[in-house]
């Protein structure tokens, strides 16, 4: 575990950790300038596949956070990889908003309507879906109960919103699909380490100089332990206390907010 000062780079998880919907968490803002100031990187990382990177930069820079997409890592480029070496412009039956699937067919990838059954796909793919109708339920079963391969961008079951409260993410999705199908897809994004990997490639930072920063157990802080990164959490979102004391995947660090990382940085 290193010394939260020696830290070159900060993988910020950012719904419950940085943000909730479009209000900065208290301390959000004095953090990232705090970063600057002392010559420390940040990078975002998002399990969340309903939007793309652009939509981040914009909202980032709405609530006074300077980013580039540079700055974004997402499930969606953990997405695109896994299939680029396995099916370069791969056919699609997609669960996922408007936005994932613009992504998609920017890399290449087909995705066929919604009413289609023909037996020549190759993905079922699943994403977190803000705009979820039950034809693209009907459609994802088809296919998941005749075999089909079957991915999703992410497992998170919950997504946080304001007031302590929860809307339902990726991984409620697929079990929805699953109580239909009994199948659950092979799960991408956080907390595989392939995120981890890519920024301190890309960033040229060692691992055990970055710390991954979030509000879920089994993201957040695995993808920082499954990297041998440091990891820290924050108690805005999903994690508490009493799960964090009944887990085997406890963070290196434990902050009520990120406004209490700052002042420990200071």
């Amino acid at each position: 575990m290193q010394d939260l000062k020696s830290i070159q780079l900060y993988m910020l998880d950012m719904d419950g950790t940085i943000y909730n919907e479009d209000t900065l968490i208290p301390g959000a803002l004095e953090f990232f300038k705090l970063l600057q100031a002392q010559g420390k990187q940040y990078v975002f990382m998002t399990n969340n596949s309903s939007k793309g990177k652009i939509s981040y930069v914009e909202k980032l820079r709405r609530l006074g956070i300077d980013a580039t997409e540079k700055h974004i890592a997402s499930s969606v480029n953990a997405t695109v990889m896994y299939l680029k070496e396995r099916k370069p412009g791969a056919k699609l039956f997609l669960v996922g908003t408007e936005s994932l699937k613009r992504e998609l067919l920017d890399e290449g990838f087909e995705v066929v309507p919604l009413g289609y059954r023909g037996d020549d796909i190759d993905y079922v793919l699943l994403g977190f879906d803000t705009e979820l109708n039950y034809e693209k339920v009907r459609g994802a079963c088809f296919y998941v109960s005749r075999g089909y391969p079957y991915i999703a961008t992410n497992c998170d079951l919950k997504c946080p919103v304001l007031d302590n409260k929860f809307i339902p993410d990726c991984g409620a999705i697929a079990k929805m699909i699953e109580l239909a199908t009994d199948r659950m897809p092979q799960f991408l994004g956080k907390p595989e380490r392939t995120m981890v990997d890519a920024v301190s490639a890309e960033w040229n930072v060692p691992i055990d100089k970055i710390a991954c920063v979030g509000d879920r157990l089994y993201t957040d802080i695995a993808v920082g332990i499954n990297a041998g990164a440091t990891s820290i959490c924050v108690l805005t979102g999903e994690a508490t206390p009493e799960e964090i004391d009944g887990s085997d995947q406890k963070p290196d660090y434990c902050f009520d907010s990120i406004k209490e990382l700052y002042e420990a940085l200071l």
